[in-house]
Order: C-alpha cells, then sequence, then structure tokens
C-alpha cells in the first residue's frame, strides 16, 4: 500500500479501525451520538471508521443530523459506515441504550435521558454543579467521565490526548494574540538574528505543559517551565535535552517569572480534580503590557486568578493590559484532528461496555472504565465530587462487589 506522506489523517488510524474484528458481543446496543450544541463545541465522539467498526461488532447506531459537520465528517460518511441518521435530538436520546458525547449533557439533554442509560462524556470539573449531578442520580443514569478513565498504566488516555492538542495549541495561539493586530506587543516568539526571542512561562510539567514547551521551542522561544514535583521537572528537563529553564512554582519565582515573561500558559492541574491556582491578581498586574496568558486549564477551573471563562466566538479579554485566552475546550478549534484522537482512544472501550452481558459486569472486569464512572446506581461514586459539593458518595468497587 502506498503511503502519501503529506495525509494528516494518518494511516495509524485506519488501521486501527479496521484491525478491530467483530467480537461474540452479548448484546447489542443503541449507541446514540447527539449533535453538540453547547460552548462552541464542534467535535463529535465518533468518526464514520469507528461507527463503522461498532456496527461490524453488531451494534446499532444514531447519529443526530449534522453532528459530524463542524469536523467536516458527512452524514452521508456515517450513513455510509452503518449509522442511521436520526433527526431529532429527544428521539435519539430516548431510543439509546448508551450516549456518547464530547460535551456533559445540557439541561434538556438530561432530562430526555433515562434510568440505567450509559452516558459516556466530558465532565469538565471547573464547571460541574450541584443540579447536573443531582439531575443524573435521580435518573439512575451510569456516568463515565473522560477525565476519570484510568489505565492499569496510571495514565488518562483521553485526557492525554486532549492535552497533548491543548498544549500545542495554546502556543499557537499566544503567538496570534502577540501581535499589532491582536493588541500585542507585536512581537514574534522565535526572534530573528539578532532580536532575541520572546519568552514563555509554562505553569505546570504535565503532558499540557510539555507539549506547550516542545511547541514553543519549535518556534524558537526561550521556555521556561514550573511546577512542584520536582520529579516531573527532571523528567521534562532531560526528555527536552535541558533546553528549557524550570523553577519551582513558589511565590517568589513565581512573581519574578511573571515580570519578564511575554507569554502565560496555565497548565497546573490536578487529574480527577480542581486546578490549582498559583498565579495572583498582583502577579498579572506585574505582567508587561500586551504580554499574553493562555489558561489552558480554565475548564477544571483555571490556575490563574483573573481568568474568566471564554468563548470560541469571543476568545478573549483584557486585564491590567494583559490579554487573556481562556477558552474551555480549546482542541474544538481543531475539530477533526480531535475527533480522530477521541476516536482511537474511545472506540475500544465502546466495544467492552458492548462485550459483557451488563454494565455490571464491564466494570466488575475493565478497571478503565471502573474508575471512570462516577455516578452508578443513583451514587455518586468520587470522593472529589463529594467533597466539592458536600454530598454523600460510595465507592464504587464496593457497589460493584455488593451487587446493588
Amino acid at each position: 500500500m502506498e503511503l502519501n506522506p503529506l495525509d494528516t489523517e494518518q494511516i495509524g488510524i485506519q488501521t486501527l479501525e479496521k484491525s478491530l474484528m467483530k467480537s461474540s458481543t452479548s448484546r447489542s446496543l443503541k449507541i446514540g451520538l447527539p449533535k453538540e450544541i453547547s460552548n462552541d463545541e464542534r467535535r463529535v465522539s465518533l468518526t464514520p471508521g469507528g461507527v463503522s467498526t461498532l456496527v461490524a461488532n453488531g451494534h446499532d447506531v444514531w447519529i443526530e443530523k449534522n453532528a459530524g459537520i463542524d469536523a467536516h465528517f458527512s452524514d452521508q460518511e456515517y450513513a455510509d459506515a452503518g449509522a442511521e441518521i436520526s433527526y431529532s435530538a429527544e428521539e435519539l436520546f430516548s431510543q439509546s441504550d448508551l450516549i456518547a458525547k464530547v460535551a456533559p449533557p445540557t439541561m434538556n439533554e438530561q432530562e430526555w435521558m433515562k434510568p440505567n442509560q450509559i452516558l459516556v462524556s466530558a465532565l469538565h470539573l471547573g464547571h460541574t454543579r450541584y443540579e447536573f449531578l443531582k439531575n443524573l442520580i435521580e435518573k439512575g443514569v451510569c456516568a463515565i467521565g473522560y477525565e476519570f478513565i484510568k489505565g492499569k498504566d496510571n495514565e488518562f488516555p483521553i485526557v492525554r490526548m486532549m492535552h497533548e492538542i491543548t498544549g500545542s495549541m495554546a502556543v499557537q495561539i499566544s503567538t496570534h494574540y502577540l501581535e499589532n493586530n491582536s493588541d500585542g506587543q507585536g512581537i514574534m516568539l522565535g526572534g530573528i538574528s539578532g532580536v532575541p526571542p520572546a519568552t514563555v512561562v509554562i505553569l505546570g510539567a504535565g503532558i499540557t505543559g510539555e507539549y506547550a514547551a516542545r511547541t514553543a521551542l519549535g518556534y524558537g522561544a526561550q521556555v521556561f517551565v514550573m511546577d512542584n514535583d520536582l520529579a516531573a521537572l527532571r523528567r521534562l528537563e532531560n526528555a527536552l535535552d535541558r533546553r528549557i529553564v524550570t523553577a519551582t512554582a513558589n511565590h517568589h519565582y513565581l512573581t519574578k517569572a511573571m515580570g519578564f515573561a511575554d507569554v502565560v500558559i496555565g497548565a497546573a492541574m490536578t487529574e480527577g480534580d480542581r486546578a490549582p491556582c498559583w498565579v495572583t491578581e498582583e502577579m498579572v498586574q506585574k505582567m508587561k503590557p500586551g504580554s499574553v496568558v493562555v489558561d489552558a486549564v480554565i475548564d477544571q477551573g483555571g490556575c490563574i486568578s483573573t481568568s474568566e471563562p471564554t468563548t470560541h466566538s469571543n476568545p478573549v479579554f483584557t486585564k491590567y493590559d494583559v490579554i487573556h485566552y481562556c477558552v474551555p475546550n480549546i482542541p474544538s478549534n481543531v475539530a477533526r484532528t480531535a475527533t480522530y484522537a477521541l476516536n482511537n482512544v474511545l472506540v475500544p472501550y465502546v466495544l467492552e461496555l458492548g462485550s459483557a452481558a451488563t454494565i455490571h459486569e464491564c466494570l466488575w472486569h475493565h478497571s478503565a472504565l471502573r474508575n471512570g464512572t462516577y455516578i452508578y446506581k443513583k451514587h455518586l461514586t468520587k470522593k472529589s465530587l463529594a467533597k466539592l459539593f458536600d454530598i454523600p458518595y460510595r465507592e464504587i468497587d464496593m457497589l460493584i462487589a455488593s451487587q446493588i
């Protein structure tokens, strides 16, 4: 087979979808893919190739009309893959055993959900509300969150995919807002011969921070990475051949860094919890006029005190002469790439959900999905969420073992 090195839809994706052979499923799931209607969300949870794999394994897939249009997947492509096109979101929700979404369901969508339905979607911890959890608990929905799905290797595969995109995009975005047309300083990130490069300060040495650092170095910027996890800083220094400068994220170093930064990328986060707020309002006040803040963890509450959620249609605001970009779903702006990334991780999980006779059996045998479950049998199962909203919870392992 001849490979085209310029093909942006990698052969690895095609191989994954074609190599998943039909399994001996114990049940046929009715899977619903609704069109995303919130927060400028342009992604869709599955590609036509992913739908084809699920249909080949005996499942029925319904997709709402134009659900993939913003990611440039047509209804005809989904129909050719074996999906049925639904012209009513309410009907799609009511007839599906499993709903696969990108964003959390809206209030209207929650009303359409039914007992024992499986929801697989993001949770967006920084914007989760008590009413949202209460509705799903009372409905008796089994809710699985992208942010909580953790494999045996302790990786969060869906989160990692999106964080790789977010880190790279954060630098690309900041480059644009440094330009004069965006009221920035009017500087290039990489500089030129005889003119020093811009300084990029990255808060957090996790996946988002790593990919931001890689991309910023590619532009030729001077890169500082700050974290309180020394092991993570050492790992990143070694991975990037010590081309970055690292520092602990204490008040002294943060204050100094904010003073000389041209770009600050907020990537400090704790998996499965709200992001820690490291940068105070006073620190932002000391930044250069026309400098740029990209808070890449605003969907988990943000790590910069002056950050407020924005949207793709109105992405920035200026405070203390500093441009703030705080869009919660950055990967949505590269919807096709992000959809392929999500599909590659999600399809095997959906196959696992369909290969077991019951959701109880699936969660008992599949640790990643068990880790990902935050509502089960009308119980909240995550301590972090229970603490956040001061409501009771039950450990998922105990609920499954007791066969409640």
